[in-house]
């Protein structure tokens, strides 16, 4: 009920530390659920747990929709995790799927458990229904005497108690349904969770060593040499290719940077199948695995590092966007899980699959923490010192964690990049439960100092040209 409140008083606004709020009671009512039949944290249950809390402050920090979002979906992935538990690679896959069979089933046990506890204990459920509903009227009357009596007073209630208008009853009554079942789905599997981990995916046919090695002994010394000439390159070695090439300097960036990241994901996928069917003889035949697996991992982190520096080549030509910002991250978790292999290669691999689920929600927790946006914004207004080159069109499009970064710019280009965010934060102005913290430090900033009135939009769309030729 508490969940059904807060989602319905709170979320109605967008998304912000209202999510967080509405997360309280979810969390305790899966404890106290999970408590009751018997299950008790383990550590793994409390980094889960903790970990679904962290990413939902990103929605709080940032004003940015997409990083946010990320963070929202790893965190009901995380969250799951921390209700059902799990050891295994199912168990890490599958899980959310019980938290969302719930969904439908959660609702039931609720009503249930609420017959059970009304029929049978008459003296506690019906006195402490009572008590609330008539606590609930002696709020409404007297606040709304009160309210009435003072100006001061019905500013202060205004301010804290969220709007609950006739006009938003539908939207409102959806969602506190949600709220409702989302919160008796959380509690209903941390309760009873599927266990995924008792379904036991069967081993490969181990293949004979020179069947299983030669393939892959071939393809490491292809990376060998792929990876020296990588080096030789990065030693001095530009202006030579890109002459023998007749390619540019961002040209030659660009082109090797997707093949370079498929590259990655494929000899991920390599090794998964690699692994499925290694020969499992003995001790010479795991040394054999260990050492070919190993030096293949070892020159992909190479193939990642040159990819990484192709897009900073990239960047330095083009700047920075969103989609560059993704990808070089997404590698960057890749060349993460390859060292995490070769890790699990000598250590043993039973945490393999915990360590890489928690690699992917810290990388998801640090993106949105680092604000991209933000990011892209400064090394464009640094870029624009350097060369003069400005992509004013694409700086309008972000969000409002961009501004303090964009307020360096000289006028009038900072009026430029800032009119079209200054009008956004105008004309929606949220309450403070569904107001992120870089929108308030946006405002902020656009407070301290205005716009400049020679900042229309004929000189706007000139140095829009201007810029991005120059």
């Amino acid at each position: 009920m508490a969940t059904g409140l807060l989602s319905m008083f709170l979320l109605g606004d967008g998304l912000a530390l209202n999510l967080l709020l509405v997360a309280v009671p979810i969390t305790l009512g899966a404890y106290f659920a999970a408590g009751r039949a018997g299950r008790r944290p383990r550590p793994w249950t409390l980094v889960w747990g903790t970990g679904a809390l962290a990413l939902l402050i990103v929605p709080a920090l940032r004003d940015a929709g997409w990083p946010s979002s990320l963070a929202v979906v790893a965190a009901l992935a995380v969250g799951s995790l921390a209700l059902h538990g799990g050891r295994t690679w199912t168990g890490m896959l599958f899980g959310p799927i019980g938290l969302y069979a719930s969904l439908v089933t959660g609702p039931g046990w609720g009503w249930r458990g609420l017959r059970e506890r009304s029929g049978g204990a008459r003296g506690t459920m019906g006195p402490l229904l009572r008590a609330s509903a008539v606590a609930v009227v002696l709020l409404v009357v007297f606040g709304a005497l009160f309210a009435g009596a003072d100006a001061a007073f019905a500013d202060l209630l205004a301010s804290l108690v969220p709007d609950a208008s006739v006009s938003g009853g539908p939207w409102q009554a959806v969602l506190f349904a949600l709220g409702v079942v989302g919160a008796l789905a959380a509690a209903h599997t941390a309760a009873a969770p599927v266990q995924w981990d008792r379904v036991e995916v069967p081993p490969g046919r181990a293949r004979g060593r020179v069947e299983w090695a030669l393939p892959l002994v071939v393809l490491a010394a292809l990376f060998a040499a792929f990876n020296a000439v990588q080096l030789a390159v990065l030693f001095g070695g530009y202006d030579a290719v890109l002459e023998k090439t007749g390619q540019t300097y961002s040209a030659y960036a660009r082109q090797g940077f997707w093949q370079l990241l498929l590259v990655t994901l494929l000899t991920l996928l390599v090794v998964v199948l690699a692994l499925r069917w290694a020969p499992r003889d003995g001790a010479r035949d795991r040394t054999l695995v260990r050492a070919v697996l190993g030096t293949l991992c070892a020159l992909t982190l190479v193939v990642v590092a040159s990819a990484v520096r192709r897009m900073d080549m990239y960047v330095e030509a083009y700047g920075l966007t969103r989609l560059r910002i993704s990808v070089v991250t997404a590698e960057l978790w890749l060349g993460l899980v390859i060292v995490l292999i070769m890790a699990a290669g000598v250590l043993g691999a039973r945490w393999l699959p915990r360590a890489v689920t928690a690699s992917a929600a810290g990388a998801v927790l640090v993106f949105g923490i680092m604000s991209p946006d933000a990011l892209i914004a400064e090394r464009n207004v640094q870029r624009y010192e350097r060369t003069g080159n400005f992509d004013l069109a694409y700086a309008r499009g972000l969000s409002a964690d961009a501004v303090p970064a964009l307020d360096g710019l000289d006028e009038p280009l900072r009026s430029c990049a800032l009119t079209h965010l200054a009008r956004d934060l105008e004309e929606h102005v949220d309450p403070w439960y569904a107001t992120s913290w870089g929108e308030a430090r946006a405002r902020d900033v656009l407070d301290g100092r205005g716009l400049s009135p020679e900042a229309d939009w004929r000189v706007c769309d000139r140095l829009d040209l201007e810029l991005a030729y120059r």
